[in-house]
């Protein structure tokens, strides 16, 4: 029998997570084990048993590993033209450390996706999928594991306790969206208290759950509800909320295969348990759920001297070869940068004009230099004359152009497409910047929006994008009134 437990060592050494990606064992390596045994002992030929083993090991991965995921602001999505997202980050990293090609597709909801993993459309689900009885009859659970629940968020405040406990909110007043699963959770837990909580229902449609995480950092409202990897997302944009009272109990979640591709959930995992990818993931959550997202502090521009910054030279240059008010660009360079122009963003973006390498490469500059002042503000004016082009098919007035060019140049030309295409799908002028598309680039921040046909491009920070539009004309328009053009 030294033979067969050979053999079996070999077929260990097949299902083993390096090997996986080189052959597939359709029928199980216990399956197997048991032909080569049964042919063994009835006196079959060895090489006959060979052949058998030789063309199970002839079954090889496809060279491209179909991934599914959703649009999120924290599985994928795309800004400043670029793929991102926690989960897309780190799946794209295994198949590169496997020197595997990955697809992405894109589902409208959860239950579409583990239909393709069922149906064999698609071999991993590269996002949080809650690990609840029914799912698993359907799925495997593998790779990066976390727990989502909802907490309560509130203002950090000077010389005032948080609040700490469940029983701490009656008497106060929480607001959430109507008919949320946050509203029918504090529906419950208020009924568990015996009453006393003040659930305030907002149900206007320009309002969506991140407005609500704003309202309560600017203080124009106390306490709101939502899911913990939202409000640690917005906790980066926010430092002065806290998110740490968990409201409902945890659901475990995970990445997928199908039941029969439990060697793919062992391979991600083998994977994921090695030293470099721990250190990349780890380095990924910071980047995605702990770096600080906002703008450098704003510092003071004395315009009475008659200048904005050290390289009004070259925003001068750069802003006459495209008919752009020089001014105007400096204000970009003031919100994108303070005029740092060492500044690395947490997405990677480098210099006065926070320009992505990857972009920098698209407009003929080279990602090494973006650190010198020329090179990045040169090749932010080749951007802008290039959405310029774009955006005055579509939008004719010169001032309301201006704004969408600042949009698409903050959160990438797609999402401005997307808001255009919504504003006419729902009665608001694609033409106009104000009360128009910038609310519905706002709105693509909430699921029912980002998911509708039109949209094209899925999640947007909408918000941060009208922010820095006002931003820079404030800006600007406070400029004119000393700075000769």
């Amino acid at each position: 029998m030294s033979g067969v437990m050979k053999l079996l060592d070999r077929l260990r050494l097949i299902c083993t997570a390096n090997n996986a990606w080189k052959m597939r064992i359709v029928t199980g390596g216990l399956l197997v084990a048991a032909v080569i045994i049964a042919l063994l002992l009835t006196g079959r030929d060895h090489s006959q048993s060979s052949e058998l083993l030789a063309d199970e090991q002839s079954y090889e991965l496809p060279d491209t590993l179909r991934v599914a995921t959703l649009y999120s602001p924290t599985s994928y999505f795309i800004y400043k033209q670029e793929l991102m997202g926690f989960d897309y980050s780190l799946v794209k990293k295994f198949a590169k450390d496997k020197g595997i090609e990955m697809s992405i597709s894109v589902a409208p909801n959860l239950q579409d996706m583990i239909e393709w993993l069922d149906s064999g459309y698609v071999d991993l689900i590269a996002y949080e999928v809650p690990m609840t009885a029914e799912n698993m009859k359907y799925v495997r659970e593998c790779g990066p594991r976390s727990e989502s629940y909802q907490v309560l968020v509130q203002p950090k405040k000077k010389k005032q306790p948080l609040i700490a406990d469940e029983t701490q909110l009656i008497g106060c007043d929480i607001y959430v969206e109507a008919d949320s699963k946050y509203y029918h959770r504090l529906v419950n837990l208020n009924e568990e208290l015996g009453g006393g909580v003040n659930i305030h229902i907002v149900d206007r449609d320009t309002i969506i759950t991140d407005d609500l995480i704003r309202m309560v950092s600017a203080g124009e409202i106390p306490l709101t509800v939502v899911d913990n990897n939202i409000a640690l997302i917005n906790r980066t944009y926010y430092s002065n909320i806290d998110v740490s009272l968990p409201l409902s109990f945890p659901q475990r979640s995970a990445w997928a295969v199908a039941p029969s591709n439990q060697w793919l959930a062992d391979s991600i995992d083998g994977w994921l348990s090695l030293d470099e990818p721990r250190h990349a993931k780890s380095m990924l959550m910071k980047r995605y759920f702990e770096l600080s997202k906002v703008a450098k502090p704003a510092i003071k521009v004395d315009f009475t001297k008659g200048h904005i910054s050290p390289y009004d030279h070259l925003f001068r240059q750069y802003a006459d070869s495209i008919g752009f008010d020089w001014r105007l660009l400096a204000a970009q360079g003031y919100a994108e940068s303070r005029f740092d122009s060492s500044l690395t963003s947490w997405v990677g973006a480098k210099g006065i004009m926070q320009i992505m390498p990857r972009t920098a490469v698209a407009y003929g500059s080279d990602p090494d230099r973006l650190e010198e002042p020329e090179v990045s503000i040169a090749t932010a004016v080749r951007m802008l004359a290039d959405l310029q082009g774009k955006i005055s098919r579509h939008v004719h007035d010169p001032a309301e152009c201006v704004k969408f060019v600042l949009g698409g140049y903050n959160c990438g030309i797609a999402h401005i497409y997307d808001a255009m295409a919504l504003a006419r799908k729902y009665g608001y002028d694609p033409q106009v910047w104000d009360g128009n598309v910038a609310d519905c680039l706002i709105l693509k921040s909430n699921p029912e929006y980002y998911n509708d046909p039109v949209c094209k491009y899925g999640y947007a920070q909408g918000l941060q994008t009208v922010s820095y539009v006002t931003r820079v004309l404030d800006f600007y328009n406070a400029a004119i009134e000393y700075i000769p053009k």
